[in-house]
């Protein structure tokens, strides 16, 4: 700022002082209310869940368990059927414990296996695919 030797320059000074202290003491008012506004318990639940639900290696991840939990199961249903044989529950337990692992960390070829496996046990008769064909 320039050195003020009159008065009315003062004033003027003055003024925009002011006018500019004003203007901050809104934009700090806007910030509060914002600021009160995000940390809200419900708007922290609200983000925080927004967050997970749309990050794409969660859901990836949810689906490999899942896929990965179901072939166990299936496997260990399969292997102890309605047995009261303690040592078949046994081998159940471990051998669904084993599909579980390799399933998860092979969801990939899970997938398509299943994918492959229900077009050729479900497919509808007419539409035959080119093994059937040849």
């Amino acid at each position: 700022m320039e050195n003020i030797t009159s008065s009315d320059e003062l004033e003027n000074a003055i003024r925009l002082l002011e006018v500019e202290q004003a203007e901050k003491w809104q934009l700090l008012k806007k910030q509060s209310l914002e600021t009160v506004e995000i940390f809200k318990p419900a708007n922290i639940l609200k983000n925080a869940v927004k967050g997970v639900v749309s990050s794409p290696h969660l859901i990836d991840n949810l689906v490999e368990t899942g896929l990965g939990l179901a072939t166990g199961l299936l496997t260990k249903k399969i292997i102890t059927g309605s047995s009261a044989n303690l040592i078949r529950k046994l081998l159940g337990s471990v051998v669904q414990f084993g599909v579980t692992t390799i399933a998860t960390h092979n969801s990939d070829f899970v997938k398509s296996f299943s994918r492959f496996l229900f077009h050729r046990f479900f497919a509808k008769n007419g539409s035959k695919s080119q093994t059937q064909i040849r």
